[in-house]
């Protein structure tokens, strides 16, 4: 597999891992540039949001991202993740690798995956949740609807053949404690995907570099520099 990737190996949620998010559209905001608006052929507002927050952080420099602060039940699903990521290798036999944020060489874009497998070949989107989410897992047997978009965009930046979703929660009986769907790579589907993914960062490319562009021509005009002989204008 050629990768179109570099490995930033920092621990997610580090200042050096947020550093390597700035501007980028990631995995866990995937949904948000899929999703239309409540009118059919419209900007969704979640979009329209994050099309402003990227632009922002490349032309700031600082992150704008308030995703990571999460409710204090959350500790607890990443306290669990070691004893997750061992129930996988015991039920698969397979040896998982954490992955750090995987930096994309092509376009604006990265992710973070929770695990991978030999040179990612495969890769892992493991959750531990409440006991009622992990329940309705079960009962679905299927990939959530809300962490597919995630799911390919992973496999996009990954270049990986499939991704394995995991849902863990020790409180449930043993045979139920471990939740696993594996998510085939579809090529139309990703390719469907990075069309989407190409407009929206084109769009914040637009959004930065009118921005930008407005910035210089105000500090020249600041600074009494001419353009062609004539004052700049805002």
């Amino acid at each position: 597999m050629t990768r179109a990737f570099t490995v930033i190996n920092a621990p997610q949620r580090s200042d050096e891992w947020f550093s390597a998010r700035l501007g980028r559209l990631t995995g866990s905001r995937a949904e948000d540039i899929v999703k239309e608006g409540r009118t059919k052929g419209t900007e969704s507002v979640g979009r329209r949001d994050l099309r402003i927050q990227l632009a922002c952080e490349r032309i700031v420099g600082t992150s704008q991202d308030n995703e990571f602060k999460k409710p204090d039940w959350m500790d607890r699903g990443v306290e669990m993740e070691p004893v997750a990521f061992a129930a996988y290798e015991a039920a698969t036999g397979e040896i998982v690798q954490r992955s750090g944020f995987l930096s994309s060489t092509a376009h604006q874009a990265g992710c973070s995956l929770d695990g991978h497998i030999g040179d990612f070949e495969g890769i892992l989107e493991v959750k531990c949740p409440k006991s009622a989410t992990h329940l309705r897992y079960l009962r679905g047997g299927i990939v959530p609807a809300d962490y597919l978009p995630q799911i390919i965009h992973n496999l996009w930046i990954s270049g990986a053949a499939w991704c394995d979703f995991v849902s863990f929660d020790d409180r449930f009986p043993e045979a139920l404690r471990l939740f696993r769907v594996r998510v085939l790579r579809d090529e139309p589907l990703i390719a469907a995907y990075e069309t989407k993914a190409l407009l929206f960062l084109a769009e914040v490319d637009a959004e930065t570099a009118a921005v930008s562009s407005k910035m210089l021509v105000e500090a020249m005009m600041e600074a009494g520099v001419t353009l062609g002989g004539r004052a700049a204008k805002a």
